[in-house]
């Protein structure tokens, strides 16, 4: 049998239009008459086994997978789609194989356990290599069973400037990604999302079975990009983002239009779209071209690192928890699954001086105010691993691991606690308010310093006491607000015996007398 390279499909796509194709994942592989091909794939366990794709129409598929057999045809309409009993993890390489009457195909390095989506932008998209772990972490990367499948997407890297006719032409649902899987490795791991590898293998040293990420983050992109343009257009809020176009739509971030403007302006229309050119950050463009690509496939859930873009204007920071709480309803919608896990990273620390950010706290307690609004959620806080003049933080592992510790508590039902201090409530009892957390356990200020952070007018920083895993504020009038970490480069410093921050917060003082 030919051996065929995962850099000869696109060259097969032109010599071989009647060959029988395969899609998995968003890998478009297409075949000759006799092939096996090292595919490197995670399946989802638990759940049924879904492969699909395109051939001749009337030609007779034949399928073997675990031992079992199942035949079906292609349609008339040139697409066909077999289903394999769902199965528990699967550690030991597997091979599917397709017979028709054009050849045979098989593909190699198949294993079962649980894959995870990875989306959002730079943060989330940012690679292995430089991340502050890196160099210690190489000898680690070799582990055959996280696997990832990490697509290059077109315009990538370009900045403040035209796209070129080649990333033009890619900038279609059907080119847009492209990549394949791979195992982890020093070579594969490296260009991976640092946030997404710590995470999953986090998962991996955990569980013991087979992880798989699949990374569609992309830089500069808003929340918008990841929403299909129908759940916008039917939303009595959101309608307006994707009713002109984009590039001049008041209702989208001035900053990711302007980067729009610079990559596309001018470029024709798409026929038949009333919103313009397409371009990673265009309102439904990354949901089309990504995530409903691989909807036939099931998940096991979500990880989520976004929101910079949306955060300098303070009309998009408001509505932000809506747009996300809808994202989830979406996601959890297109795969069928109510309960899909979904967990976020809240937006790190940055100062003002080089960054708009003086929005951060506001938008860090709207993230917050979600984990009350987005049931099998969890989040994140990266604020004390900020950097104080740099949008991209390079501490990606305590970022990844804490995503992997709602995780494993929540999906996975480990005893482990999963987050920093959460405010509950603030009373005031006429001498002091008094503020109560979830995941209090050995409240105190981190490196053995004095609690610092909070305020009752978000600027003025107060002297607090621990009491009983409790914060005491002393004062003679009820304040309105107690603020924690109100600063967009924050240095406040509550933690619980584990180690983890509190999350930035906003709370209302309820008078008890």
């Amino acid at each position: 049998m030919k051996r065929t390279k995962p850099s000869d499909f696109l060259m097969l796509r032109k010599l071989l239009p009647l060959a029988l194709c395969f899609w998995g994942f968003g890998l478009f592989a297409q075949f000759s008459l006799a092939d096996v091909l090292t595919y490197n794939m995670v399946l989802q366990r638990d759940q049924p086994i879904h492969f699909w794709g395109k051939g001749m129409p009337k030609t007779q598929i034949v399928a073997h997978f675990m031992g079992q057999e199942v035949v079906t045809r292609v349609n008339a309409e040139g697409q066909w789609s077999i289903f394999f009993p769902p199965q528990q993890a699967v550690l030991k390489p597997q091979s599917l194989r397709i017979r028709h009457n054009q050849g045979e195909q098989i593909l190699q390095n198949i294993v079962i356990g649980d894959v995870w989506l990875c989306i959002g932008q730079s943060n989330m998209e940012w690679p292995l290599e430089k991340e502050d772990y890196y160099l210690s972490e190489i000898k680690n990367t070799k582990q055959s069973l996280l696997r990832f499948y990490n697509p290059d997407y077109a315009g990538k890297g370009v900045y403040n400037a035209p796209f070129n006719e080649s990333l033009r032409k890619r900038l279609t649902p059907t080119d847009f990604f492209q990549g394949r899987w791979q195992e982890s490795h020093s070579e594969t791991a490296k260009r991976m999302s640092a946030v997404g590898y710590y995470f999953g293998s986090s998962l991996l040293e955990s569980e013991k079975i087979p992880i798989g990420l699949v990374n569609m983050a992309i830089g500069g992109a808003p929340i918008e990009t990841f929403m299909s343009t129908e759940i916008l257009k039917t939303h009595p809020s959101f309608g307006a983002k994707v009713q002109s176009p984009w590039l001049d739509n008041d209702a989208l971030a001035v900053w990711i239009r302007t980067r729009g403007k610079q990559n596309v302006g001018g470029i024709a229309d798409v026929p038949g779209d009333s919103l313009g050119p397409n371009h990673a950050f265009k309102p439904g463009f990354a949901n089309a071209a990504g995530i409903a690509k691989i909807l036939p496939m099931p998940i096991k859930g979500v990880t989520w690192y976004q929101g910079e873009s949306n955060a300098q204007e303070i009309e998009r920071v408001m509505e932000y928890g809506d747009l996300q709480q809808l994202m989830v309803k979406e996601l959890r919608s297109q795969w069928a699954n109510a309960e899909l896990p979904f967990y976020w990273v809240q937006l790190s620390s940055i100062d003002t001086l080089k960054y708009q950010s003086r929005f951060w706290p506001e938008f860090r307690n709207q993230q917050r105010l979600l984990l009350s609004k987005i049931t099998h959620g969890g989040m994140a806080v990266s604020s004390d691993v900020g950097a104080k003049n740099d949008v991209h933080p390079t501490d990606k592992k305590t970022v990844g691991q804490r995503l992997a510790r709602w995780a494993l508590n929540q999906t996975y039902g480990r005893p482990i606690v999963p987050s920093g201090p959460l405010v509950k409530s603030a009373i005031f009892d006429g001498s002091k308010v008094v503020v109560d957390f979830e995941f209090d356990t050995g409240l105190q200020g981190g490196n053995g310093q004095n609690i610092r952070g909070f305020s009752l007018d978000g600027k003025n920083e107060i002297l607090c006491t621990l009491v009983n895993n409790r914060i005491w504020i002393p004062c003679r009038n009820n304040p309105e607000y107690v603020y924690y970490a109100w600063r967009p480069f924050s240095e406040a410093n509550l933690v619980n015996g584990e180690g983890l921050p509190a999350s930035t917060f906003k709370i209302k003082v309820v008078d008890s007398r």
